[in-house]
C-alpha cells in the first residue's frame, strides 16, 4: 500500500491555511471563504476518516491480492498500456462509486459527509465519511482485470490529490478545453450544489467526460447555494458522521411493510412510500 494521501496531508493543511489567509487580504464578496467551526469540523472528519481507513485499506489489500491472483490476465506495470488502462479504468469506477452513493440512500448516508458543509473550500475536500467500506466492490474488478493491486492503490491516490484541488471559490474558470475533458473547481462546485438543478451531477474524479457521456454533467451557470437541501445545522463531528443512518433507522422503524423498509434502505435519498410527496431525508 501506498499511502500518498496521507503523505500529503502536511501540503494540504498548509494549503488551506495559504487559502484562508487569501480570503483574509483579498475577499471576495461572492465567495464564502471559511468559518473556524466550519473547518474544524472537515479536518476531524478527515482525520477521522484516516484513522478508520488505514486499518480498513489491510482488509482492501487482502481481497484486491486475491482477485489478482486467481484471475487468468496478469498486466505488467512495465508497460505504458497498463497505465493508461489503469488511469481510465479508475476513473470510471470513481464516477459509478461516486454515482451509487448519490443514487442509494444507504450509501448516501456515508457519502452525505461530505456534502454536509455549506461552506466550499479545500477543506471541506477532507470531510470525508468514517464508513470506507463500500468501495471495495467498485474497484475489485481492477484486480480481477489483472492490474496489480499496488497500482490500483496508487491510482487512488494520484486521483484524491487531483480532487483535493477542486474544491476551491478562489479558481473560477479554466481554459474551455480543459473544462470540457477534466473535472475542475467549476464543475465541483455544481457537484456541491444544493441548488434543485445541480442536484446529483458532476460525479467525475479527474475526467468530466463521462458526466458528459452518461447525460449527468451539468454546467455552472447559477450562483452555487452549498450543503444540502435541508442542512444538518451541526458542528458535531459524531453528528455529522452518523445523522443520515439514524434517520434510515427512525425511517425503517416506522414502516408499514418490508417493501417500504427496503425502499427506505435501497431507494433513493429522499425516497417515500406513495401517496407521500415530501422527501423526509436531506440531500
Amino acid at each position: 500500500m501506498i499511502p500518498a494521501v496521507l503523505y500529503a496531508v502536511p501540503a494540504f493543511l498548509l494549503l488551506i491555511a495559504v487559502e484562508a489567509f487569501s480570503y483574509r487580504f483579498a475577499p471576495d464578496d461572492d465567495e464564502r471563504g471559511y468559518e473556524l467551526r466550519d473547518t474544524a469540523t472537515s479536518l476531524t472528519m478527515g482525520a477521522g476518516s484516516q484513522l478508520i481507513g488505514v486499518p480498513w485499506k489491510l482488509l482492501t489489500i487482502g481481497l484486491y491480492a486475491a482477485a489478482y491472483t486467481v484471475t487468468p490476465i496478469q498486466l505488467s506495470p512495465t508497460s505504458v498500456w497498463t497505465w493508461v488502462l489503469l488511469f481510465f479504468a479508475d476513473d470510471l469506477a470513481y464516477y459509478w462509486f461516486h454515482r451509487s452513493h448519490h443514487e442509494v440512500r444507504l450509501l448516501w448516508a456515508g457519502h452525505v459527509v461530505h456534502h454536509s458543509s455549506v461552506f466550499f473550500n479545500l477543506s471541506t475536500a477532507l470531510r470525508q465519511s468514517w464508513t470506507p467500506m463500500t468501495s471495495i466492490p467498485f474497484w475489485l474488478g481492477l484486480a480481477l482485470l489483472g492490474i496489480p493491486p499496488w497500482m490500483i492503490f496508487l491510482q487512488q491516490s494520484v486521483s484524491l490529490l487531483y480532487q483535493f484541488f477542486l474544491h476551491t471559490e478562489r479558481v473560477t474558470v479554466l481554459p474551455r478545453p480543459i473544462e470540457w475533458i477534466f473535472n475542475t473547481p467549476s464543475h465541483h462546485r455544481v457537484h456541491h450544489g444544493a441548488n434543485a438543478e445541480y442536484l446529483d451531477r458532476n460525479y467525475g474524479g479527474i475526467l468530466i467526460v463521462w458526466d458528459r457521456l452518461f447525460g449527468t454533467f451539468e454546467p455552472e451557470r447559477a450562483t452555487v447555494r452549498y450543503g444540502l437541501t435541508k442542512n444538518i445545522g451541526t458542528y458535531n463531528p459524531l453528528r455529522v458522521a452518523t445523522h443520515e443512518y439514524r434517520a434510515i433507522w427512525a425511517d425503517v422503524r416506522a414502516a408499514s411493510s418490508w417493501r417500504h423498509r427496503l425502499g427506505h434502505v435501497l431507494g433513493r435519498p429522499g425516497w417515500q412510500p406513495a401517496p407521500h410527496a415530501q422527501p423526509a431525508v436531506v440531500r
